[in-house]
C-alpha cells in the first residue's frame, strides 16, 4: 500500500455522568488518538495492525411484527386467550363498540316501557289528563320518540365503528400467523398440504371475525335485554319475573349443555372442509403431472369422495343446530301462553293496568326471542370457537428452528467449514451420520458425491440449519451456527438449488430476492452474469414480466439461471450449489460454466453433484455414502484411487458413449 499521508484525531469519550450533574473532566478532554493512512487507491484506511471494528449485520427491509413468533406457540390449545390477545389491542375502539351497544340495547327495551307509560296515559282519559291526575300523552310520546331515535343513533356508531375494527383485529391476526408459519423449517411444510395451511389461516381470520360479530350484534344485546326486561317486569308482578328469572336460566342452562354436546360434530365439519381445500390446492397445483397420466378422472372420482365426506359432516352439524332450534321453539310458545294468561288474570284481579298487561306481553316475548337467539348465537360461537381450535392447534406449533438464547451475528471472513463430530437423524428413526467430520477450507471449492441416500443433501441442510444436529458442532468461520442468529446465517450463504423456486412476481423481484436493496443496474449485471439477458430480452415485457406460479411460464434452464443470478446478486462468501445445470441444455452449460467459474472466485463452493463432469475442474471431491466420508481428495488424485468415484466416473462416461452413438445412428 502506497501510504500518501497520515494523521491523528483526537477522541473525547462521552461523559458518564448522570444528565443535570457536573463531569468529572472537561468534555473536550482527549482519551485516545485515532490514527488513518491515505491510500491512493481506495482513500482513508486504518494502518496496518490496527483491529477494524467488526462488520455490522447487513440490514434487511422487514416489516415491524407485532409479536414474537414464539410466543403464538402458547396460545395453540387456548382460544380464548387468543382472540382476547387481539381485542386487548385496540381498548378504547372495542370500549366504543361495547358502550354503544349497551346503550342502544337499554333503549331498546325502554321502549318497551315507553309503549306501556303511553297506554296507560291513553287510557285515563281526556279527563283525567286536564285534571292533572295522568300524564299528558305527549310526554310519553316525546319519550317513547326519544327512546327510539338513541336505540337506532347507538346502533349506528356501533356499526360504524365495528365495521373498521374488526377488520383491522382480522388483519392483525392473519399478518402473525403467517409470520409465524414461515417461522418454521421445511421438514414442517413436507409434512402438510400447502392448501390446508393457508385455508387454516383464512378460517381463523374467519372464525375471530365472526366471533366478534356473533358477540356484539347476537350475544350482548338478547343477554341485556333479558336482564332489562325482567327488571321492568318486576314493577309489575315481581313473582313472575321470578318465574321468568328460573325459567329463563334453565333454558339457557340446557342449551349451553346441548351446544357443548355438538362439539365433536362441528370439529369434524371443520376437518373435512379444510381436506377439500388441500385435496384442491394440490390437484391444481399439478395439473402437469395429473394430466400426463391421465389422473383427471381419478382426481374427479377423489374430489366427489371427499366432498361427499365434508357434505355429510356438515349436514350433521346442521341438523344439530336444528334440533336445538326446535327444542328451544316448543319451550317459547309454551311460555309465551303462560305469562300471557298470567297477566290476564292479574288484570281482571285488578293488580295489572292495561299496559301491563301489554308490558308483560311485549317483554315476555322479548325475554323469550332473547333466549331464542342467545342460545343460537352462543351455538353459532361454539361452532366458530371448535373451527378456531383446530385452526390453532394446526399453526401454532412450536417452531422446530429457534435461535440460541445467547445467538449472536455470524460474520463470515473467508468462510472456513467443520463438521464436527456431528451426528444426526431423521425423525422416523432414520440415522444419517454418526461422529462425522469433514473441514472444507476458505475458498476451496467442494464437490459432494456419491449414491442416492448417502447423506449430501442432508449434509448441505444441516449446515443451511433447517435442522438441529443432535451431537457435535457446524462452524463457519470458528461460529458454531447453533449460535448464529438466522439472518445473519441466512446473509452469509448463496444457494443454487436444483428444484428452482421462483416467486409469481417479475423477473426483475425475483432476482432482487438475493438482496432486496439492490439497483436495477445491479439487477441487470447479475442477470447478465448468469447469461439471463438473450432470453429476458425476447420477453414481452423484459424484466418486468410475471413468471407465473413457481415460473410456470419459463423453462427449467432459464428458471435456473434465474436462481444463479440471483445468487450472484447476494454476493455471499458460501455459495452452495445443488446440481446448478441439470436443467441446462449444452449450448446453455457451456455458456454458463464461464458464469459459474467467475461466481466462484473468492468463495468456499459446496456443490451436490449428479453429472460428475459438472465437478471435474473443483479442488477437492467429497464422497458420501451412508453417512460416512468414503473418499476425499482433489478429483483427479481420488479418481487415480480405483475406488466408488472412479466407478461412477466410468458408468457416466460409459453412458454419455452410449447416448452420443444412439444419436449418431439416428441422425
Amino acid at each position: 500500500m502506497q501510504r500518501i499521508a497520515r494523521f491523528a484525531v483526537k477522541i473525547a469519550a462521552p461523559s458518564k455522568e448522570a444528565p443535570g450533574t457536573v463531569p468529572d473532566r472537561p468534555l473536550d478532554q482527549p482519551i485516545g488518538e485515532l490514527v488513518l493512512e491515505r491510500n491512493a487507491d481506495i482513500g482513508w484506511v486504518l494502518p496496518a495492525g490496527i483491529p477494524r471494528a467488526t462488520p455490522a449485520t447487513p440490514l434487511v427491509n422487514r416489516q415491524p411484527t407485532s409479536t414474537r413468533a414464539d410466543d403464538l406457540c402458547h396460545y395453540a390449545d387456548r382460544p380464548i386467550a387468543f382472540l382476547l390477545r387481539y381485542l386487548r389491542r385496540r381498548p378504547i375502539a372495542h370500549t366504543v363498540i361495547l358502550v354503544a351497544v349497551l346503550g342502544a340495547v337499554a333503549c331498546s327495551v325502554s321502549t318497551q316501557y315507553g309503549v306501556k307509560f303511553l297506554v296507560d296515559t291513553l287510557s285515563a282519559g281526556p279527563a283525567a289528563v286536564g285534571s292533572g291526575q295522568a300524564t299528558h300523552p305527549w310526554i310519553a310520546f316525546v319519550l317513547l320518540v326519544s327512546l327510539v331515535s338513541a336505540d337506532n343513533l347507538l346502533w349506528r356508531v356501533a356499526s360504524w365503528r365495528a365495521s373498521s375494527t374488526f377488520v383491522g383485529v382480522t388483519g392483525d391476526l392473519r399478518s402473525d400467523l403467517f409470520r409465524h408459519l414461515t417461522g418454521h423449517s421445511p421438514d414442517y411444510f413436507a409434512d402438510r398440504l400447502p392448501g390446508v395451511l393457508t385455508s387454516r389461516i383464512t378460517a381463523t381470520s374467519n372464525a375471530v371475525f365472526q366471533i366478534e360479530n356473533m358477540f356484539v350484534w347476537n350475544v350482548l344485546p338478547p343477554l341485556v335485554a333479558t336482564i332489562g326486561a325482567i327488571a321492568f317486569l318486576t314493577m309489575v308482578s315481581g313473582e313472575m319475573a321470578g318465574v321468568l328469572v328460573v325459567v329463563a336460566a334453565a333454558v339457557m342452562l340446557v342449551m349451553f349443555r346441548i351446544a357443548a354436546a355438538g362439539r365433536p360434530l362441528h370439529h369434524a365439519f371443520a376437518d373435512k372442509a379444510a381436506a377439500v381445500d388441500g385435496q384442491m390446492v394440490d390437484v391444481i397445483g399439478n395439473m402437469a403431472l395429473v394430466r400426463a397420466f391421465g389422473g383427471i378422472a381419478r382426481e374427479h372420482s377423489r374430489f366427489d369422495s371427499t366432498v361427499t365426506e365434508e357434505m355429510t359432516a356438515r349436514r350433521r352439524s346442521l341438523l344439530y343446530l336444528e334440533k336445538l332450534r326446535l327444542i328451544h321453539a316448543l319451550v317459547v310458545v309454551v311460555m309465551t301462553l303462560a305469562l300471557l294468561a298470567w297477566a290476564i288474570s292479574l288484570w281482571q284481579a285488578g293488580r295489572a293496568t292495561t299496559g301491563d298487561v301489554v308490558l308483560v306481553c311485549t317483554l315476555g316475548l322479548s325475554v323469550l326471542s332473547a333466549t331464542r337467539d342467545l342460545a343460537v348465537a352462543l351455538v353459532d360461537v361454539t361452532q366458530h370457537m371448535a373451527r378456531l381450535s383446530e385452526a390453532l392447534a394446526t399453526l401454532l406449533s412450536p417452531h422446530e428452528l429457534e435461535d440460541h438464547p445467547q445467538a449472536s451475528a455470524l460474520v463470515p471472513n473467508g468462510a472456513r467449514i467443520r463438521f464436527e463430530n456431528i451426528s444426526f437423524g431423521y425423525r422416523d428413526g432414520k440415522q444419517v451420520f454418526d461422529h462425522f467430520d469433514l473441514e472444507i477450507e476458505p475458498g476451496q471449492r467442494v464437490g459432494l458425491v456419491g449414491p442416492s441416500g448417502g447423506g449430501k443433501s442432508t449434509l448441505i441442510a444441516l449446515l443451511q440449519r433447517f435442522y438441529h444436529v443432535k451431537s457435535g458442532r457446524i462452524l463457519i468461520d470458528g461460529h458454531d451456527i447453533a449460535r448464529a442468529t438466522e439472518e445473519s446465517l441466512r446473509h452469509a450463504i448463496a444457494v443454487v438449488p436444483q428444484d428452482t423456486a421462483l416467486l409469481n412476481r417479475t423477473l426483475l423481484e425475483n432476482i432482487r430476492y438475493g438482496r432486496p436493496d439492490a439497483t436495477d443496474a445491479e439487477v441487470w449485471e447479475a442477470a447478465k452474469a448468469a447469461r439471463c439477458e438473450p432470453f429476458i430480452k425476447n420477453l414481452p415485457h423484459g424484466m418486468n414480466t410475471v413468471v407465473g406460479d413457481r415460473g410456470v411460464k419459463l423453462s427449467g434452464g432459464q428458471r435456473q439461471r434465474i436462481a444463479i443470478a440471483r445468487a450472484f446478486l447476494k454476493d455471499a462468501p458460501l455459495l452452495i450449489l445443488d446440481e446448478a445445470t441439470s436443467a441446462l441444455d449444452s449450448e446453455a452449460e457451456d455458456a454458463i460454466r464461464e458464469a459459474l467459474s467467475q461466481l466462484f472466485t473468492g468463495r468456499t463452493v459446496i456443490a451436490v453433484a449428479h453429472r460428475l463432469s459438472t465437478i471435474r475442474d473443483f479442488d477437492r471431491v467429497v464422497m458420501l455414502r451412508d453417512g460416512k466420508l468414503a473418499e476425499d481428495g482433489p478429483p483427479q488424485v481420488v479418481l487415480k484411487s480405483a475406488g466408488m468415484y472412479h466407478t461412477l466416473v466410468s458408468h457416466e462416461a460409459t453412458r454419455l458413449c452410449e447416448e452420443m452413438g444412439a444419436g449418431m445412428a439416428h441422425p
